[in-house]
């Protein structure tokens, strides 16, 4: 029993490495809410409204493209491709 060692918890180097990575999460996630509380997104006006035309803008392109598609797939078969 005369050969332990007596000494404080938060003078052993090892607690503080154990107790070191979960503090560092507290104090990291204040931070991020000070961010977040101080400093909000920006609101993007009628997103959803965007995303239509951009994927009608879209299949536009594509319905363009439509033809020299199917001359492409029918270039060796000689099969004249129906027109829609």
């Amino acid at each position: 029993m005369d050969n332990q060692n007596n000494t404080i918890w938060w003078k052993n180097g090892y607690v503080w490495l154990i107790l070191g990575g979960p503090f560092l999460v507290v104090i990291a996630s204040f931070f991020t809410y000070y961010l977040a509380a101080t400093k909000p997104d920006a609101v993007i006006d009628n997103y959803y409204q965007k995303g239509i035309e951009i994927n009608k803008t879209m299949s536009e392109e594509r319905d363009s493209m439509a033809p020299a598609t199917q001359a492409r797939n029918h270039a060796q078969t000689g099969i004249k491709p129906e027109s829609h």
